[in-house]
């Protein structure tokens, strides 16, 4: 039968779509180190799994689609530890960061207007964009810049009067680029001129390298009035599955209107945002102790992917991926052979090809993402992995 024509544009997750592959390699007996999706290793905070062990309503009831209100009220004070000032009335909570985008790019954007965003990019925002009928335009970022934001008139270039906002990610997933001070000013000042709105994902603000001091967008105030800023606990406290994330603007119609969509769908899982409150009274030692382990895993695995021969990539500067441009004809090919053709020791490693997390076709062709959220010694073994791999495929399949 006939699908629809919506659903055909969509792409298959690149961070997900090998799995049957990986899957069938467990089967066989093959351990596999995932680095293809953001997935810590860390423990959750202790008092994240008590609270949801403690939940003791007697039914599980509908909640309001803003969010619980003591989870709303208690944000501010996590937000103000950055010197910002938010307010319960300022924040949505919803089903992950990912809703917060969807619901930013629906209220934002009639059907087939357009969404700016740097490329490469966090590929399932294609997904929320395809079910909002939303068109990303890319402005390309190179590695040999270290993903830098593109010159200013690259998006300028690119506004029309279907333009609804410029979207970026900071830290950026998958780059790690952090956005300086200076970066957000001129974006801010560019949607200014248009009279745009600037979207930003801060979900990995904790995890900033080389004593680089994160900047929020939140941080300008004479801008408030198109600034909306999506966040989450999945990254922060490594709750992945838990799915509470929040959209934060000062403008009341971005608020009222993003309701529209919290309340169709009702609101977000009660016992989540339950664990999410107890989350934010987590020491601020955990968050210290767990930016430093993942500036370790970073150190550790660019130096070990730039030891093998043909293998580039920068140095990313927060969050815990890098793009790595892999001396290969095919990264999908490449990571396919990886789980299906390919062990070493009975061991095998997991990628993401990142030609999907591009707009631009014909790039990205050559390049994985790797999420460095595995500890140093399986990351040890998974980039031994990846070196002999890369000798395999090249003689076995490109027939160097």
């Amino acid at each position: 039968m006939q699908m629809s024509n919506r659903i055909s544009a969509f792409q298959c997750s690149p961070i997900r779509r090998l799995s049957p592959y990986a899957r069938d390699a467990v089967k066989r007996g093959v351990k596999v180190y995932h680095l293809n999706i953001g997935q810590p290793d860390i423990k959750t905070p202790p008092q994240v799994i008590e609270a949801v062990r403690d939940y003791d309503e007697t039914i599980i009831a509908y909640g309001n689609s803003e969010g619980r209100q003591e989870l709303r009220e208690a944000l501010p004070a996590y937000y103000a530890k950055y010197g910002l000032s938010v307010q319960a009335d300022d924040i949505l909570i919803t089903t992950g960061g990912s809703e917060a985008l969807q619901f930013a790019f629906m209220t934002l954007c009639d059907p087939y207007d357009e969404v700016i965003i740097p490329e490469p990019y966090y590929t399932n925002v294609s997904s929320f964009a395809h079910s909002a009928m939303v068109t990303l335009v890319p402005v390309t970022s190179k590695m040999e810049d270290g993903f830098a934001l593109p010159d200013i008139s690259e998006f300028e270039k690119r506004i029309t009067r279907k333009t609804g906002a410029i979207l970026v990610c900071s830290p950026n997933n998958p780059t790690g680029h952090v956005y300086t001070e200076d970066e957000l000013l001129q974006l801010l000042t560019l949607c200014e001129k248009h009279d745009i709105f600037l979207i930003v994902d801060e979900v990995y603000r904790e995890f900033c390298y080389d004593g680089k001091q994160f900047s929020s967008v939140l941080a300008f105030e004479q801008f408030s009035d198109r600034i909306i800023c999506v966040d989450s606990f999945s990254k922060r406290y490594s709750m992945c599955g838990s799915r509470i994330g929040a959209l934060i603007s000062k403008n009341k119609d971005v608020l009222a209107n993003a309701l529209k969509l919290a309340q169709a769908r009702l609101c977000p899982p009660d016992i989540e945002q339950v664990a999410a409150h107890a989350a934010l009274k987590t020491d601020d030692k955990y968050l210290v102790d767990v930016q430093a382990e993942y500036e370790k895993r970073r150190n550790f695995i660019v130096e070990g992917l730039k030891k093998i021969e043909g293998v580039k990539c920068s140095t990313p500067k927060g969050a815990f991926y890098l793009v790595a441009e892999l001396p290969v004809d095919d990264a999908e090919n490449f990571a396919t052979f990886m789980l299906r053709d390919f062990n070493l020791n009975g061991e095998t490693v997991m990628v993401a090809p990142c030609e999907d997390f591009y707009v631009t076709k014909g790039i990205g062709h050559k390049q994985v993402r790797i999420a460095y959220v595995l500890n140093t010694h399986d990351l040890e073994r998974a980039v031994a992995c990846i070196d002999a791999g890369l000798k395999a495929y090249r003689t076995q399949v490109m027939g160097e």
